[in-house]
């Protein structure tokens, strides 16, 4: 396994760093090209171009008319709550995973799989969360697309992954040179002294799909369940469920200015600081965590996820001025529960993303209860946020909580990584 797989990128940095380099004969850190200074660096990026396009993009959607509609059919009370968003556009959702797939293109590697997935998965999730908005702006009253519908299409795109990752054959397909080669991995990562005295990296390698099969769960290094054959077919399904899962739960969260947001950030910090470490041989040993090449793309991407949430709540944080819509909390609920998936840490996304998962539960129970309890409701109005603004919290308030909480869940998983 190559120890610096930043040498063999292809990408428009790396190109220029070429040229810049060979032809014009100038000295350039090589420093640009690491994994570490590109998250930084895609996480600027994603920022400042949101930050700077947002007024314009702003004013574009206002020209188009595309003021957001206010749920009215079993929590009355958010119509007086919130009035005074009835005007504001929706569909800011395009402004971050713009900001986010010029960082890609910029940063990231175009050759690695993770690149593809986490570009693939972007544009599905982003298109279906676009004509969902569209078609409830069209259309007076209109839900959008079926849940039904919705869910189809979600899991379509889950399917394709999952048939990539755990299937030889399928990778094979795309596979073509040295061009998107399915993901390996090490464990059991140790330092071995050669007989000519070097030392080098040693450990058990793992195809994709054999990785894949593993299942880790934060506190515990070694994996508490390996698939194997007809176990396949439930780790499938069990992606599926963590990408639909994850989309469907933070478009839930996206009720309140600046909340899907800023719980995404926290979200993703965490993810991105483990594709990091898993990246790197010499912290994965220390850590005895489980080394995949290439995830370093994925850190890139999660972090460009930052930036441009981060810019985006510039102008979305309260009273906000543009919602990203479906547009956008499908398509970053899709690229955390993809990023999760292609990590092997999806139990750690559900803890640090825990209110993402409480707000989902909170629709569950609602809906539950309301059919099994003759229409008596377990809380005021679901999701869980609303449940608070009607207890009399502002809602700067329950934001500002949920923050909180998001970063206590982030710290605690952060700490999974020593305490092992």
């Amino acid at each position: 396994m190559n120890l610096h797989p930043q040498l063999h990128q292809t990408n428009v940095i790396l190109l220029l760093y070429q040229f810049l380099t060979s032809s014009m004969g100038m000295k350039i850190p090589s420093a640009f090209l690491y994994s570490s200074t590109r998250m930084i660096l895609a996480a600027l990026t994603s920022l400042l171009l949101s930050i700077l396009f947002g007024p314009w993009f702003i004013k574009k959607l206002y020209e188009l008319k595309t003021g957001s509609s206010i749920r009215v059919e079993d929590c009355p009370l958010l119509v007086e709550l919130h009035k005074k968003k009835k005007e504001t556009p929706t569909m800011g959702g395009i402004l971050i995973l713009f900001s986010m797939l010029v960082s890609l293109f910029l940063w990231m590697d175009l050759k690695s799989s993770f690149t593809l997935i986490l570009f693939v998965t972007t544009l599905w999730f982003g298109f279906l969360g676009g004509y969902d908005d569209y078609l409830k702006l069209k259309y007076k009253n209109s839900k959008g697309l079926s849940a039904k519908k919705k869910f189809i299409l979600q899991n379509l795109l889950g399917v394709f992954i999952a048939l990539y990752l755990f299937c030889p054959s399928v990778s094979k397909l795309i596979h073509v040179g040295d061009w998107f080669s399915p993901p390996a991995a090490k464990e059991q990562v140790t330092l071995v002294k050669k007989e000519d005295g070097k030392l080098e990296y040693s450990g058990t390698l793992l195809s994709s799909q054999q990785f894949m099969s593993h299942y880790f769960v934060p506190f515990f290094k070694d994996p508490v369940v390996i698939l194997k054959g007809v176990g396949i077919i439930f780790g499938i399904l069990f992606t599926l469920f963590v990408i639909s899962g994850s989309s469907n739960a933070v478009n839930l969260t996206d009720g309140l200015d600046g909340l899907a947001s800023g719980c995404a950030v926290m979200a993703a910090g965490v993810l991105g600081l483990f594709a990091f470490l898993s990246n790197n041989l010499e912290m994965s040993r220390y850590l005895n965590i489980l080394y995949i090449e290439q995830s370093g793309e994925i850190a890139v991407y999660l972090f460009a996820l930052i930036g441009a949430c981060l810019g985006f709540l510039w102008y979305n944080g309260y009273p906000a001025q543009v919602f990203m819509g479906d547009t956008g909390s499908l398509a970053l609920g899709g690229i955390l529960g993809v990023s999760a998936v292609l990590l092997r840490r999806e139990v750690l996304f559900a803890i640090v993303g825990g209110i993402f998962v409480a707000e989902t539960l909170s629709v569950i129970l609602q809906v539950a209860s309301y059919k099994l309890r003759k229409k008596k409701r377990i809380f005021l109005c679901s999701p869980l946020h609303h449940h608070f603004e009607y207890k009399g919290w502002p809602e700067t308030k329950v934001v500002l909580r949920f923050w909180i909480i998001s970063l206590i869940l982030a710290i605690f998983g952060i700490a999974s990584l020593k305490f092992q």
